[in-house]
């Protein structure tokens, strides 16, 4: 779990290294990751058979979102420090709470309200932090949670399909999705899409390995852990990211910036220690009615 959390903290570092538009990483991304889930997706070929055309139509939408996630969150690390804009990505749980309660009618607790307000009440902090640096950061800490949006409706989406097939086909459709709408982005939009010099391909090859094998050992943790404890890594990131932000590119937090940190993190730890307890309740009572 350490490994895997390491593995996605690296993903905000490349992309600050890079000078290529966010677009242009997040196309080249998922392409690569595309030709790396390869070899595992011609194994199982035969799951794609079990795809209605419906379900053709939400993998376009949910690759469509995921490609809106990526371009708005490189684009924000282009704008803000790794710090800022990892610590609103870690909202992630809780916009996908509302999101459930939009989408599939789900209820939430008073203490769950609780812990999102003080999670939010961070984030904020976390911008009014921003104010400081320039307006630019502000424009990135947007970013950045309009990102969480994105990430949260692609999801939502993959609820209700990825339980008919694998996760690697589910993923590889997804992400070819997003790449075919990356691709059509850039090219009508005239980004320039190739001469880039050895250093930017060396990141685009990174940004799609180093995550992916935190995905990969992700999957494989499942077998030895509960998926809870996995979720609970997401607090990893912006921790990791952080340190590694401050060792490599010499980033640098204000005090305001620090606390609306922590009360993000601490919001979304008891959220997540919450919904634990909660999903524990329900095994219990379904137990004693079987």
């Amino acid at each position: 779990m350490i490994i895997s959390i390491v593995a996605i903290s690296f993903a905000a570092i490349f992309v600050k290294w890079s000078n290529a538009p966010a677009t242009i990483l997040s196309m080249y991304r998922m392409i690569l990751a595309c030709f790396l889930l390869l070899p595992i997706v011609l194994i199982k070929r035969k799951e794609f058979q079990k795809i209605t055309r419906r379900e053709w139509v939400l993998l376009f939408i949910s690759g469509l979102f995921l490609a809106l996630h990526f371009a708005l969150w490189f684009g924000s690390l282009k704008l803000t420090t790794v710090a800022s804009s990892t610590i609103i990505l870690a909202l992630q749980p809780i916009i996908a709470l509302i999101g459930g309660a939009i989408y599939f009618k789900e209820q939430t607790t008073k203490s769950a309200l609780m812990t999102m307000a003080i999670a939010v009440v961070g984030a904020v902090m976390v911008g009014w932090g921003d104010f400081g640096l320039s307006k630019n950061a502000i424009i990135g800490d947007i970013l950045s949670f309009l990102s969480v949006i994105a990430v949260v409706g692609y999801l939502l989406i993959g609820q209700s399909v990825v339980k008919k097939v694998s996760h690697w086909i589910y993923s590889f459709s997804v992400f070819a999705f997003a790449a075919i709408a990356l691709i059509v982005y850039n090219i009508v939009t005239s980004v320039q899409i190739s001469g880039y010099d050895a250093k930017e391909w060396g990141i685009f090859v990174l940004l799609a390995i180093v995550p992916t094998i935190s995905h990969v050992i992700n999957n494989w943790l499942m077998n030895f852990v509960s998926a809870t404890t996995i979720s609970m890594s997401i607090l990893g990131e912006p921790v990791g990211a952080t340190i590694l932000a401050a060792i490599i590119l010499n980033e640098r937090l204000v005090a305001m910036q620090i606390m609306g940190g922590i009360l993000v993190l601490l919001g979304v730890f008891f959220f997540l220690l919450q919904q634990i307890k909660r999903n524990e309740k329900g095994k219990k009572a379904k137990q004693i009615v079987n």
